[in-house]
């Protein structure tokens, strides 16, 4: 309604707000009325408040307007406004009233008609803007109000493939928006795509349920930077094809690609999104670089890695190709999701649909920005909750995935969290979840928020675990901060602490109730690389740096939880100084294969060190109460760090073992506990496997910046 004289809203299913300016008669009102049909219907005033250049008034109205259709508030003087849907949309009142729990929202195909159903409570007209596969001509089809303020259409035919948005009249203005829930879209996102399923059908290749997250290897890429070196020997560079490609070679000959990774012995690959995003074009990827943190389509793969994204089918086909040629080869998917926010909150499908519902406001009503991009997702609302739940068990059941990692988890509440893992337990048993459970400034009480300082209710979800991060390279944000693989052995007490699982020991307070919720690392995507760092700390220090990357690697994998490596970090990975290289070019962001040859040797070295993890499951203790039986914290000279395993013949071969992680770039002196036989090396210097290096007694000199692996045979 054009030239309101002032603005209604309703803030609750029983209270509508009047803003009346200041120039329409001093602010000054007597008497409000809600136009309900023929009648008026006198709105009582409650509270009057002055505020910035108007009057602000709180009206009691006796019936709760009806939603879905518009209404018109009156004054005493007969000027009119239209009634604006308010502060009711966040209310717990309109979730009860709204909540539907069908599992039909979207385009819903089959060859003989396709059911369009959208959840716009607030909304008065709706129609599906849709254009026909055989014609340019666009039509508009009305959508009926059903239960729970659902609309719903029905178009005859077989349409596979046509193009459609949603056509909506939301607080008297009109809008379009895509669908949230399309499978499929355009080229560069434009229109939402009927998805006939059958014809993206591929072979699924079952694995058996993954035995525990503690027996996990993750191993963390972008599918654009695994191919796109000129030397990674794969014809697909950039493309979900690329994990299809085998027997590829480097430059040197050397295995790359999905050979490499499987000869390196991970269980898990996780992938950087790869739903819908902004910020690479689909015609020209090469023209701009962005890591995918940008949602656009949240169940609708990404058109920059399909060798044809014209074709809203051909990603699909693609995608769920890549990931049953990696089930293959015994290694599993997980995928990194970004449900904490959308790339923008005013022009996403959720605002233009559902204004004011799906984001989250602080106390004064403006966006809540945790985050940092100027938008929370409000996960703690039904409907937001349920749309998270939806896409997860889409990507489980359609796109056969493994896991989960969660982005900026500490944005979602604890609730949704915890569904969605007895979501994947029972549709996948075994699914990993994880996320970075960091504390944030999001308008949602602190007790409610999926963080590191909640863990306790989020008993199945793993973390990423910055107290392991920061003791062992130092501090992520502090380029010249030292951690105890860079020289400070005053840290080996806080060494101790998180290679034992970061449960606590002693008077010791820890982060995790716990072993499984503790994603151990150094490095990821994030931030700089830690040969950066090293390099940084210790310029030109070429061999003490790699030695100290081998140290902080055998750390991770060596340590009680769950291994995380970053792609590239078993051959000192570089971003070339870059600190965040989201838009950073491909120079700067693509894996090296050709670094990959030249060290090799530090390949061996980690591959040895995974295949230790699995061969005895000492180092897998599933339990705080196992860990705290089995590792005893040894007497050593100086900052070592010396770690009994005691009594595990249990879980393998060995009865003893004794790891001693030593960072200080000097030489160092190891007394090895007494024992009836010498005790057996498995890892020293760059020599790691489950192989007998050598036997000792007594004490072992430690060379500079190492770790050494002895055992005891049972």
């Amino acid at each position: 309604m054009a030239n309101r004289p002032f603005e209604a809203y309703l803030d609750q299913l029983n209270v509508i707000t009047m803003i009346v300016p200041t120039y329409y008669y001093n602010g000054q009102s007597e008497r409000f009325f809600l136009e309900q049909g023929a009648d008026m219907v006198e709105l009582k005033i409650i509270d009057k408040v002055q505020i910035e250049g108007s009057v602000k008034y709180a009206c009691y109205t006796p019936i709760v307007p009806e939603f879905g259709r518009p209404h018109i508030v009156l004054d005493e003087r007969l000027m009119r406004t239209d009634l604006q849907i308010g502060e009711v949309i966040r209310t717990s009142e309109f979730d009860d009233l709204f909540y539907y729990d069908g599992s039909d929202l979207g385009a819903s195909y089959t060859k003989e008609a396709t059911h369009f159903r959208l959840w716009a409570p607030t909304a008065t007209e709706v129609f599906v803007k849709y254009r026909p596969t055989d014609s340019e001509d666009v039509l508009y089809v009305k959508m009926f109000r059903r239960e729970r303020g659902v609309y719903e259409a029905l178009i005859s035919g077989d349409v596979a493939g046509a193009y459609y948005q949603y056509h909506l009249r939301v607080n008297n203005q009109w809008k379009e928006a895509g669908d949230p829930y399309a499978k499929a879209v355009s080229l560069h996102s434009e229109w939402s795509c009927v998805l006939d399923e059958e014809k993206v059908a591929v072979t699924t290749h079952l694995l058996p349920p993954f035995s525990s997250p503690l027996d996990a290897i993750i191993y963390e890429a972008s599918i654009r930077d695994f191919s796109m070196h000129l030397d990674s020997g794969m014809q697909h560079k950039g493309k979900y094809s690329s994990f299809l490609e085998r027997q590829t070679r480097g430059r040197f000959g050397q295995p790359t690609g999905v050979d490499y990774l499987k000869e390196l012995g991970i269980t898990h690959l996780e992938l950087l999104p790869f739903n819908d995003f902004f910020g690479v074009s689909d015609t020209q990827p090469h023209a701009n670089y962005n890591w995918g943190y940008n949602p656009l389509y949240f169940n609708v793969p990404e058109g920059s890695y399909s060798s044809n994204p014209q074709d809203p089918y051909t990603r699909v086909i693609e995608l769920k190709q890549m990931i049953e040629s990696l089930h293959e080869e015994g290694i599993r998917v997980i995928m990194d999701v970004v449900y904490n926010h959308v790339y923008i909150r005013e022009t996403s499908s959720f605002e233009r649909i559902v204004p004011g519902y799906f984001f989250r406001q602080d106390e004064f009503g403006r966006p809540s920005n945790g985050t940092g991009v100027g938008n929370d997702f409000a996960s703690e609302r039904k409907m937001a909750r349920k749309f998270i739940l939806d896409s997860l068990q889409y990507w489980l059941t359609t796109y056969n995935v493994d896991g989960f990692r969660f982005d900026l988890m500490g944005i979602l509440d604890i609730e949704t969290m915890n569904e969605a893992r007895k979501m994947v337990d029972r549709l996948k048993p075994g699914c990993i979840l994880l996320g970075e459970g960091w504390q944030l400034n999001t308008a949602l009480a602190k007790e409610l928020k999926a963080n590191i300082a909640n863990q306790a209710h989020l008993p199945d979800i793993a973390q990423f675990n910055d107290w392991f991060r920061d003791t062992i390279k130092g501090s992520t944000f502090n380029l010249y901060d030292h951690g105890f693989v860079l020289g400070r052995e005053s840290l080996h007490h806080e060494a101790f602490q998180v290679v034992g699982g970061s449960i606590g020991f002693g008077n010791r307070q820890g982060i995790f109730l716990e072993p499984s919720q503790s994603v151990n690392y150094v490095e990821s995507h994030d931030n700089y690389t830690l040969w950066d760092k090293l390099e940084a700390c210790f310029p030109g220090e070429v061999e003490f740096n790699k030695k100290r990357q081998r140290l902080a690697t055998a750390m991770v994998l060596l340590s009680q939880g769950i291994p995380f490596l970053h792609s590239g970090q078993e051959f000192f990975r570089t971003k070339f100084g870059v600190e965040n290289s989201y838009t950073s070019s491909d120079t700067i962001n693509q894996l090296d294969w050709n670094r990959q040859y030249e060290n090799k040797s530090t390949i061996e070295f980690v591959k040895g060190l995974i295949q230790i993890r699995k061969y005895h499951g000492a180092f897998r203790l599933n339990s705080a109460q196992a860990i705290r039986r089995h590792l005893i914290k040894g007497a050593s000279d100086g900052g070592s760090l010396v770690l009994l395993l005691s009594n595990v013949a249990e879980y393998g071969e060995w009865e003893e073992i004794l790891l001693i992680f030593h960072p200080s770039s000097s030489k160092g002196k190891v007394t090895l506990p007494s024992r009836p036989a010498p005790w057996q090396i498995i890892v020293e210097g760059e020599a790691a496997g489950v192989d007998v290096l050598r036997e000792a007694s007594e004490c072992l000199e430690l060379e500079p910046i190492s770790v050494v692996v002895c055992v005891q045979v049972k």
